[in-house]
């Protein structure tokens, strides 16, 4: 079992950054592949972008992404980030981060496919 606590949401205006953190308990975080999902409102949980468990490796759902949200993870703190820069009103949403415990050898892109959540934090992009 491993508990996830996001924080570093808030209100920014378009063009501006964000650093999200997530942080995890317990000595097993190496071992999960982490995501940040997000969802606005009315829509369904997406995955943003997901980092392999030595933090070598990441997918991102969307490859217009890559030039401005950044996944990164420290194992030794036992936490993961995501660096936002260039927000968009559209960025707008609630971000969770998500531990996948599962040995598979694809990236996990469903959110039934990750075993544990934080609570999420908000982020609001104004234009």
């Amino acid at each position: 079992q491993v508990q996830l606590v996001e924080s570093g949401g808030g209100v920014v205006q378009a063009g501006g950054s964000l650093r999200l953190s997530c942080a995890a308990s317990g000595r097993t975080f190496r071992s999960y592949v982490m995501g940040w999902f997000r969802q606005a409102q009315g829509m369904e949980r997406e995955l943003v972008v997901a980092i392999n468990r030595s933090g070598s490796s990441t997918y991102y759902v969307d490859d217009s992404m890559k030039g401005r949200f950044t996944i990164s993870r420290d194992n030794a703190k036992n936490t993961v980030y995501l660096q936002m820069n260039g927000l968009k009103p559209e960025d707008t949403a609630v971000y969770y981060c998500a531990a996948d415990r599962s040995r598979r050898t694809v990236w996990g892109t469903q959110a039934n496919q990750y075993d544990y959540w934080g609570q999420g934090t908000q982020v609001t992009v104004s234009s």
